[in-house]
């Protein structure tokens, strides 16, 4: 009997997506079917291309296609993905920006930057578009972490009216402050002044068609954080944060300032961030420096997801220091923890947005 292309998707009617919690079909993740006797190929796309549930999602389809339509069937499927957005379209240069993301703390020495830096370029090396603008106008660092010290924002058009080009590295899109200043030079902007230069970072870059923008965030709650949050349409935070008491507790006030009536912007999760110390000749010790699981009870008195536990270890410091940031040491277990929490990020961003689409739809 010859299948058909209805066989098909009913057979995968029986696989959920593991986040949206509805089926594929339903959810109209499945595109060009095609039928050619026991042949059968179709495309299944994605909410993000760093999707941590791919695999599961693969071998799902696989086997309902052989249980439910033929268990003979030579079955080829095609993983793409399609980045989603709740992001009203506008006529400013973020207009294609389909995800803002903020990187932030509540206090200084957290190693927030190279968690923004790892966080951009583990999304990049999964297939997704990231830009980072490095808010952090008072100690701008990614211009170091990616290498691009001697770099500077080139000419760019954008209806018609002059603007920047972000200087690219690693296929990252990047503008910071770090940029126009001197190494040497104190970066001395007031209050007013410091929020019309975050302004110009977003609205004077030509970001061009972004899956994700990264925002490194100075440490604290003052003018940078509250500009950003009323001057760009944020998607969801990321807080990071060491397992200290003290860290926490400045932690909780970060969280806090997302939460105020007069901004709410959705929290996507926590980072750990020097966890435990793991000396390279002892690589299967840890010691816990600054406490243990502080940060993992935060999230799970919060109700926030833990989006990784990253060790602290001395060649992620080398790796920021010499340009080439600690996710791109491929089998190591501190770019594997970076990637895993790249598509944990990018994981909650799908469910926040289709959540979004839910309560606009109900």
């Amino acid at each position: 009997m010859q299948i058909t292309t209805q066989q098909v998707l009913d057979a995968l009617k029986y696989v959920d997506d593991p986040d949206l919690k509805k089926d594929l079909v339903t959810l109209n993740m499945i595109k060009d079917v095609e039928v050619n006797d026991k042949e059968i190929s179709f495309t299944v796309v994605l909410t993000t291309p760093a999707c941590p549930m791919k695999d599961m999602i693969h071998n799902a389809c696989m086997n309902a296609i052989l249980h439910y339509v033929d268990k003979e069937a030579k079955v080829k499927i095609k993983m793409t993905a399609n980045v989603t957005s709740k992001k009203e379209k506008d006529d400013t240069t973020l207009r294609d920006v389909k995800n803002i993301i903020a990187v932030a703390s509540g206090k200084g020495g957290v190693g927030k930057s190279t968690v923004a830096a790892n966080l951009a370029l583990g999304l990049a090396q999964q297939g997704a578009k990231v830009g980072l603008v490095d808010a952090d106008i008072y100690g701008p660092s990614q211009h170091i972490m990616f290498g691009v010290e001697r770099d500077a924002p080139g000419p760019g058009e954008f209806n018609g009216q002059k603007k920047m080009s972000p200087v690219i590295s690693y296929g990252v899109k990047i503008n910071s402050v770090g940029f126009l200043a001197a190494p040497n030079q104190a970066i001395a902007l007031r209050g007013p002044m410091a929020s019309k230069a975050l302004s110009q970072l977003f609205y004077d870059t030509v970001w061009g068609e972004l899956d994700y923008l990264i925002v490194d965030l100075p440490p604290g709650t003052g003018d940078i954080q509250i500009s950003l949050c009323s001057q760009v349409p944020l998607t969801g935070a990321v807080i990071v944060c060491t397992p200290q008491p003290v860290a926490i507790s400045d932690a909780r006030k970060g969280i806090s300032l997302f939460q105020l009536d007069a901004i709410k912007v959705p929290i996507l999760g926590l980072v750990e961030n020097m966890a435990w110390f793991t000396p390279e000749e002892l690589p299967n010790n840890k010691y816990y420096i600054f406490g243990k699981d502080g940060v993992k009870q935060l999230s799970e008195e919060l109700n926030f997801p833990l989006l990784a536990q990253i060790p602290l270890i001395q060649s992620i410091r080398e790796a920021s220091d010499i340009g080439r940031p600690a996710v791109m040491q491929l089998t190591t277990p501190q770019a594997l923890a970076y990637l895993e929490m790249s598509q944990n990020v990018a994981q909650q961003i799908a469910i926040k947005n289709n959540q979004f689409v839910q309560e606009i739809n109900s």
